[in-house]
């Protein structure tokens, strides 16, 4: 993809995005379960709006609200879900509407672009001290821009390889207890071969190469990581020059390839891959935990990345919230807020979405992710190895680009060739906006 094609396309989605905010709008209004209820005389309103995810997360959400609301008469809260396929478009184009609401759910990398704009307020000195000394160092990571924090979520994510531990027994392999022991890059070669000798077809890797979009990024951005490049220059934010397609990224990528030209990787178009038994490891996040344990019980194991070099890394962030600069009561806003961290209600989400939760008192009352947990692996990894998308503006157009060079070269592209053209296109947006420059 060349750059002006990508810069041509922003263009057009600019022009077009304010014809969303009409349609998308009024046809998602009615999905929050207290959308259509007025609020009761004598309250301050709080709107909310948050991706139509999984159907367990909107039920544990709609019952959040549900519960603030009877908990107190101060705020009465409404709560509005978007599609997630379009969810960005749908923000922006309200934002350029400038009809925002109170409390915002969006992507954790998209929260710098957001800043940007000037559409999120700081939250320091907004959310109490106690609270934000409970979150996660990789909450706080995210959610910072510019030494600020922007935004906070209720749980982060977990990204590492799931495993039948009867099939790397059966093919002889060592099976890594921590981060400190992950597979070596050569090793995990070893690994794919010694797997395919004891299958049939010889594909003994599922990459989620079913999914799409951010997958790509949030996925295999920690491989480039791992062997000391980078999806950008993160001293400057001001290009992915020698970063992206560096000799050590464009290696990454050729290894990864080959996993795919060697007949080591499940297409998994059917999602089955692993459960169906076709695949002995599986490339994939927390939210495969609970349908992989049901399935396979204490066979299952949980495993970090391979290390491509600098050592194991592994993606980081996910939905969280921020208070818009078109709040009318950000203090009612953070009242919601604070209400969601509550170690209970931290606890009812990621028990509907399996994720890591965000705080350290909710992760000590946490069966899987406690000391001694099945998942406490993914608390470790945000601990000492997790990588945040990088903290720019740009992201939107970084994503974008790292998406497609990566499409182009599971479809067997020249690697190099793919990188080059994704740095042209990030470098080409950074340069038009001069360099994203503070507002």
């Amino acid at each position: 993809m060349s750059a002006l094609k990508e810069q041509a396309i922003f263009a057009v989605s600019r022009l077009c995005v304010i014809l969303i905010v009409c349609a998308g709008l009024v046809a998602c209004g009615d999905n929050g379960a207290e959308s259509k209820k007025p609020s009761p005389e004598g309250t301050v309103s709080v709107e909310v709006w948050a991706h139509a995810g999984q159907e367990g997360e909107r039920h544990v959400l709609s019952d959040q609200i549900r519960r603030f609301n009877e908990s107190q008469k101060r705020v009465h809260a409404t709560l509005r879900f978007l599609p997630e396929g379009s969810y960005n478009s749908q923000v922006q184009a309200a934002a350029l509407a400038g009809d925002l609401p109170d409390l915002l759910e969006f992507d954790g990398p998209y929260v710098y672009n957001y800043v940007w704009q000037q559409q999120l307020l700081p939250l320091d000195g907004l959310l109490p001290a106690p609270l934000v000394d409970d979150l996660l160092g990789s909450i706080i990571e995210q959610g910072t821009y510019n030494g600020k924090l922007y935004s906070v979520g209720t749980f982060d994510s977990g990204l590492g390889l799931w495993g039948r531990r009867s099939k790397l027994e059966e093919a002889g392999v060592r099976i890594p207890d921590s981060i400190a022991t992950a597979w070596t890059a050569a090793e995990f070669d070893r690994v794919l071969t010694a797997l395919a000798q004891h299958d049939d077809d010889g594909a003994v890797l599922d990459l989620k190469l079913n999914y799409r979009g951010e997958w790509y990024t949030y996925a295999f951005s920690p491989v480039i990581e791992s062997a000391g490049g980078d999806l950008i220059d993160r001293s400057s934010y001001q290009t992915a020059q020698g970063f992206l397609n560096g000799a050590e990224a464009v290696a990454a990528l050729q290894q990864v390839q080959s996993w795919i030209q060697h007949g080591y990787v499940d297409s998994n178009v059917d999602d089955n891959a692993f459960l169906g038994g076709r695949v002995a490891l599986s490339w994939a996040g927390h939210w495969e935990y609970r349908r992989y344990r049901r399935r396979f019980g204490d066979d299952l194991v949980l495993l970090p990345l391979p290390d491509f070099g600098n050592g194991a890394r592994t993606g980081q962030g996910s939905w969280n919230w921020g208070v818009t600069r078109h709040s009318r009561h950000p203090d009612a806003a953070i009242r919601l807020l604070t209400f969601l961290f509550r170690p209970e209600e931290v606890l009812a989400m990621t028990h509907a979405n399996g994720a890591v939760p965000a705080t350290r008192s909710a992760i000590a009352r946490s069966p899987e992710y406690r000391a001694g947990g099945q998942l406490r692996l993914f608390v470790e990894q945000l601990e000492k190895i997790a990588v945040p998308r990088p903290r720019t503006p740009a992201y939107p157009v970084i994503t974008s680009a790292f998406q497609q060079a990566f499409d182009d070269i599971r479809n067997g592209g020249e690697v190099k060739a793919a990188l080059d053209d994704a740095v042209a296109v990030i470098d080409a947006d950074i340069a038009s906006n001069q360099g994203y420059p503070a507002q």
